[in-house]
Order: C-alpha cells, then structure tokens, then sequence
C-alpha cells in the first residue's frame, strides 16, 4: 500500500484507489486499474491524476500492491 502522490509509484495496469472530481468533497473512493496517467510532474500534492480502465479520471489517493 503506497501513496499517490508520487508517480514512481504508479504504473499502468496498477491497482488504484481514486477520488473522482465530483468526489472531492466527500473523499469517496473509487477502485481500478490504471489505463494512463495524466500527471507527467513527478510529484503532486493532491495525487498524481490517471485514467482507469473504464475512462474514469480522478487522482491517486492509494496504490493496493
């Protein structure tokens, strides 16, 4: 289990926990596997942003190893 915000930790078809733009004021969670991430920092405070399978986008809050 590692954080989001680093993108070193994050790769394609990782198991992610993310919150969705429309989420962010309740921190719900969605889970699913990366399909592309968006964030090209290596770094960021809030989460790194991706792209799960099934087009959803929001940002990294925890990688499930």
């Amino acid at each position: 289990m590692t954080d989001g915000n680093q993108r070193a930790n994050i790769h394609t078809g990782a198991d992610v926990e993310i919150v969705l733009k429309k989420d962010q004021r309740t921190g719900k969670r969605t889970k699913g596997k990366v399909k592309e991430i968006l964030t090209n920092a290596p770094t960021h405070p809030h989460g790194i942003k991706v792209r799960l399978m099934d087009g959803q986008v929001g940002r990294v809050k925890k990688v499930n190893e």
